[in-house]
């Protein structure tokens, strides 16, 4: 279906191609995992892929030709008149079109003259075959289907499609593109603002589809879900590979990979002090030799002792600069998180007594909540979009004020909230007045702390406003760190963070010794580090505690 061979691109002004040489394929009834760190060029492939842009080299090929496409770029732009019908059925005013001008060509054949009956025929049978196609792609059904298992069936179709938060839209794209019924699929990051329903319902919806599907996630376990392929791009070499299985065999095969080169350069380095241990020790008793006589024979021995040596530091010189040489693996982990020595805290973290939360008093979303959250507890909130779960943080943080009942949070607690779309961020700042003003550090000490989050260099002077989601999110755990917090609050907090810097994530909050209460929808991440589940649903709130895999 799509065949990508020795694909190149590099942008004006770079040193060197963002993507270089890339070849793969995916066919019918396979789905393609396309993996990397931020900034690898995943989503500049898929533009290619699409047309959007303009390779230097290579070619994309697609078999049939006229192949039906559906590609679905990070987020959705429409103009403000249009609806939410609209852009799910984008054909519906053409259908309308076309149901016209076949009712007008009908008209037009009952009482045309013999002369114009083969070309009014021939006409009619084309508007025909068009309103077809049309009415083949136009199924309402379908698409209020989709609608629903994405989380968008109480939406109005006549609601205007600006109105709906940068995530309804995001479903939206998705919803419009699977209702016409594409062959090939394109999806970039769809599952960034799915919950676990949407999610388990557009797994589903893969595992049934006939066609390919090239997807960007960095959700991993919806790609051990859905793809049997990865092409993983490295950021370092601009190029791909391509690992047959799910994202979890990949993440295996990396692993003992990376492990056996980590024993090949070991025994490398012990065998590379062996060799210059000998070149120093016959070297040495060459001089030793020569300095401690006069006697011409035993000189020229010595002599010849020196050439060995040298032949011996040629040898080692020339294995140093061999292919046979072992390089030191790089570092997998792209972000450091360290949060330090916390202030102690009593047993009892939070406390919600008899607590309703919610924008209407007659109609909270949640009612009656008795809970406590305990020192050192980690808890995933999980649930549907538009329960409550971010209105649940924002009442515990006092940014909204209870219903009914109380919210009571413990003397000592420092709360590092990290709201989704990181909207407490100022705009206006940069990374480096951003930390400054959290913690006394001079300008070197906060450079060099930022330089732990990949802020390098002149980054550090980039507005908030021009950073990416992803560089956002980093920042905003540089806050939590700097603050000192000992109670996490967290909504969505690794929505925009590429792979390695999730897993090192996880790998901070594990040595964590606070607490800590997310909102997230990546169930690998909950898996891995979640304690107890706060699921919210249609008012209720039921809680289970479980033990984490990072425990």
């Amino acid at each position: 279906m799509l065949t990508v061979s020795n694909l190149s691109k590099t942008f004006p002004g770079a040193d060197a191609p963002i993507l270089d040489r890339i070849s793969f394929t995916v066919n019918a009834g396979e789905r393609a995992g396309l993996i990397g760190p931020n900034g690898a060029g995943k989503t500049t492939l898929l533009r290619l892929i699409a047309g959007e842009i303009a390779p230097d080299a290579g070619s994309v090929q697609f078999n049939p030709p006229a192949l039906r496409v559906g590609y679905l770029a990070q987020g959705l732009s429409v103009p403000d008149e249009r609806t939410v019908g609209d852009v799910l059925y984008p054909d519906a005013a053409a259908l309308r079109a076309a149901e016209a001008e076949l009712e007008r060509l009908a008209d037009a054949l009952a009482s045309a003259p013999d002369g114009a009956l083969d070309r009014l025929t021939a006409v009619y049978s084309a508007a025909l075959d068009r309103l077809e196609r049309l009415s083949a792609q136009f199924v309402p059904a379908a698409g209020e289907r989709i609608l629903a298992g994405l989380g968008l069936a109480d939406v109005p179709l006549d609601w205007p499609a600006a109105a709906l938060s940068g995530g309804q839209k995001t479903r939206l794209g998705l919803a419009a593109l699977l209702v016409r019924a594409p062959q090939f699929l394109i999806l970039d990051e769809p599952t960034n603002h799915l919950d676990v329903t949407a999610l388990e319902w557009l797994e589903e919806w893969l595992a049934g589809f006939p066609g390919g599907a090239l997807i960007v996630s960095h959700d991993r376990t919806f790609l051990d879900q859905t793809v049997n392929r990865i092409i993983a791009l490295d950021d370092h070499t601009h190029t791909a590979r391509v690992f047959e299985g799910t994202y979890s065999d990949y993440a295996a095969a990396v692993r003992s990979e990376l492990d056996r080169q980590w024993a090949r350069w070991r025994d490398q380095q012990v065998e590379i002090a062996r060799l210059q241990s000998d070149v120093r020790q016959t070297m040495a008793r060459a001089v030793r030799k020569e300095n401690a006589t006069k006697d011409s024979t035993q000189r020229r021995y010595a002599r010849k002792v020196a050439q060995r040596a040298k032949a011996k530091e040629t040898r080692l010189r020339r294995y140093l600069e061999s292919t046979e040489r072992v390089d030191k693996p790089r570092q997998t982990w792209s972000l450091k998180l360290d949060f330090g020595d916390l202030p102690p805290t009593g047993q009892d973290v939070v406390f919600l007594e008899d607590l309703a939360i919610g924008y209407d008093p007659a109609a909270p979303l949640l009612r009656d909540l008795t809970l406590t959250l305990r020192a050192g507890e980690r808890v995933a909130v999980l649930g549907p979009n538009g329960h409550g779960k971010s209105t649940l943080l924002k009442t515990i943080i006092g940014q909204l004020p209870p219903l009914a009942g109380r919210v009571r949070v413990g003397a000592s607690i420092r709360i590092g909230y990290l709201a989704q779309e990181q909207e407490i961020l100022d705009p206006h700042s940069t990374a480096l007045a951003t930390i400054l003003a959290e913690a006394p550090l001079n300008h070197t000490d906060a450079r060099s702390f930022l330089h732990y989050f990949l802020f390098s260099g002149d980054d550090v002077f980039t507005p908030v406003r021009d950073l990416s989601y992803g560089e956002r999110a980093r920042l905003m755990l540089a806050v939590l760190v700097a603050r000192g917090a000992n109670l996490l609050v967290l909504d969505e907090p690794i929505n925009h963070l590429d792979v390695p810097s999730r897993e090192q994530f996880e790998q901070a909050l594990a040595a964590f010794q606070g607490s800590v209460l997310a909102v997230v929808h990546d169930r690998y991440f909950v898996d891995r580090f979640a304690t107890t589940v706060w699921h919210i649903e249609n008012g209720t709130l039921t809680g289970h505690v479980r033990e984490p895999l990072l425990a």
